[in-house]
C-alpha cells in the first residue's frame, strides 16, 4: 500500500476518543499488606511508592510531619546518614521522601535489577530510623533560613494566609510553618510521630515501570514477611471558622513594587457531585492558559504575567483559590477583574465553541497522562487513596463529555457568588 502523501491525515478533536484506564493488580502480602502494580513502559525503571497517613491532618504539634519526611534517611540503628545516601547512589537510585496535607510519601527510583538490593534498605529506613540529634539541629536551622527567606516573599506569606482564613489558623490544612514552631520540635516528638503513623501496618504501596511477579516477590520477602498489629488511627473533626472581615490585606515590604493576590472560598472535595464539573468550569474560568482570567487580565489588562484558579481536594475537604502576582499600582484593579470574570460566567453561558475548546484541553491532557506506567499509577493512586474504583474516572470522563453550558452557567451561580469570597492582597 502506498501512502497518499497529498491527502492530509483527519484531525480529531480530543472529545471524539474513547478513554481507558489500564487495569491495576491488586496483591496482599502474606501479612496483609496491599501492593498495588502496574506493568507497563519500555524501560527497566520502576518507581515504588509507600504512602503512609502521615500528613499535616495528623500532626499532634506543628512541623512534625515535614521535620518526620524530610530526617527519615538520615540515619538508622546501623548506617549512618553518610552511608545510606552513599548505598543509594552506589546504584544510580533516588529515593524521596514528603508529606502533604494528608499522606506522607516514600519514593524509591531505581532500575528493577536493583530492587533486591535496595528494599532492604528502605525497610531499615521505615521501621528503624533513629532521628540523630545532630541532623535534627541541621534540619530546624536550614527550615529556619528557608522560612526567612520565604517570608520575604509576597506570594509566600499570601499563600499561607489565604489557608489560615479559609480553613482557620489553628487547622491542619490552615495552620502555617513559625520560627518558633520549628524551634520547639524535639527528638522525641519526632519519633513518636514515626513509629505511630509510619508504622507499616499502615503503609500502601503502588509499584509501576516494566515489572512482573518476580518484582511483586521482591516486596514479599521484604515486607510481607513480618507479622503485624494494626492499630487504628484515631482523626479528630475539625470546623473551619467563618471570619467577619473578608478581605485582608498586608503590608510585608514597604518598598514592594508587586504583590500577591490570593481569592478563595471553602469548596467541596472529590466525594461531593459538584467536583467533576467545577473541573470544567474552573479550567473555563482560570484552569488553563486560554481561561478567561488569562485573556481578561493578562492578555487584554496586561496586569499579569499569569493568573489561575485552582482547586484542591484534600480528603476531610477542600479548597478553589485564584492566584495572581501583579504590580503594586494594579492590585485593587486585577482584583476587581476577577469579580467581573465570575459575575460574567453567572449571568451568560459559555459560547458551545469555547465550552468545546475547553473540553478537549482537558481530555487531550489526560490522555497524556494515559500514555505512561508512572502517570498511570497516579491516576489510580488518586482513586484508590479516596476510595474510589475505575468507575468514578469513567463517570468523570463522560461529565467532560457531555456537560452543557447551561449546567456550568448553574454551577457558577451556586458557588461563584462574590460575598463567599476571602480575598489576602500582599505587598
Amino acid at each position: 500500500m502506498t501512502l497518499d502523501r497529498k491527502t492530509a491525515p483527519a484531525i480529531h478533536d480530543a472529545i471524539e476518543f474513547d478513554y481507558v484506564l489500564p487495569p491495576v493488580n491488586t496483591y496482599k502480602l502474606e501479612n496483609g499488606l496491599p501492593l498495588y502494580w502496574l506493568n507497563a513502559g519500555v524501560q527497566d525503571v520502576v518507581e515504588l511508592d509507600f504512602i503512609f497517613p502521615a500528613g499535616l491532618w495528623y500532626e499532634p504539634k506543628p512541623a512534625i510531619a515535614h521535620a518526620t519526611g524530610g530526617l527519615m534517611k538520615n540515619g538508622t540503628s546501623k548506617h549512618t546518614a553518610h552511608e545510606i545516601h552513599e548505598a543509594l547512589e552506589f546504584y544510580g537510585a533516588s529515593l524521596k521522601t514528603s508529606a502533604n496535607n494528608d499522606f506522607a510519601t516514600v519514593t524509591l527510583y531505581t532500575l528493577a535489577k536493583h530492587l533486591p538490593a535496595l528494599l532492604p534498605i528502605v525497610h531499615e529506613i521505615l521501621t528503624d530510623a533513629t532521628f540523630p540529634e545532630e541532623e535534627l539541629a541541621i534540619h530546624k536551622q536550614n527550615a529556619i533560613q528557608r522560612l526567612l527567606v520565604n517570608e520575604r516573599q509576597c506570594e509566600f506569606v499570601a499563600n499561607q494566609r489565604i489557608d489560615a482564613l479559609l480553613f482557620g489558623e489553628f487547622h491542619p490544612y490552615g495552620r502555617y510553618s513559625k520560627k518558633e514552631k520549628i524551634e520547639a520540635l524535639t527528638r522525641e516528638d519526632i519519633l513518636a510521630f514515626y513509629k505511630k503513623y509510619y508504622d507499616l501496618s499502615h503503609v500502601r504501596m503502588f509499584m509501576s515501570g516494566k515489572v512482573g511477579d518476580k518484582e511483586v516477590q521482591c516486596i514479599e520477602q521484604v515486607f510481607g514477611k513480618v507479622p503485624l498489629e494494626k492499630a487504628e488511627l484515631a482523626t479528630e473533626s475539625f470546623s473551619a471558622p467563618a471570619p467577619s472581615e473578608k478581605k485582608h490585606n498586608v503590608l510585608n515590604d514597604p518598598n514592594g513594587v508587586q504583590g500577591a493576590i490570593r481569592i478563595g472560598r471553602l469548596f467541596p472535595n472529590r466525594h461531593h457531585p459538584d467536583f467533576a464539573p467545577m473541573v470544567v468550569l474552573n479550567t473555563l474560568f482560570g484552569g488553563y492558559f486560554g481561561s478567561r482570567l488569562m485573556s481578561n487580565i493578562r492578555e487584554d489588562k496586561g496586569f499579569t504575567y499569569g493568573i489561575y484558579c485552582s482547586l484542591s481536594p484534600y480528603i476531610n475537604g477542600g479548597s478553589m483559590v485564584v492566584h495572581t502576582e501583579a504590580g503594586r499600582d494594579v492590585l485593587e484593579a486585577a482584583v476587581k477583574e476577577v469579580y467581573h470574570e465570575m459575575d460574567m460566567l453567572c449571568k451568560e453561558p459559555a459560547s458551545e465553541e469555547e465550552l468545546m475548546l475547553v473540553k478537549n484541553y482537558l481530555l487531550g491532557n489526560l490522555l497524556g497522562d494515559l500514555d505512561g506506567p508512572f502517570s498511570i499509577m497516579q491516576r489510580w493512586r488518586t482513586l484508590i487513596l479516596n476510595g474510589f474504583t475505575v468507575e468514578y474516572f469513567n463517570k468523570n470522563i463522560d461529565i467532560y463529555k457531555t456537560i452543557t453550558a447551561a449546567e456550568l452557567q448553574a454551577l457558577a451561580q451556586k458557588y461563584y457568588k462574590v460575598d463567599e469570597f476571602y480575598e489576602v492582597v500582599v505587598v
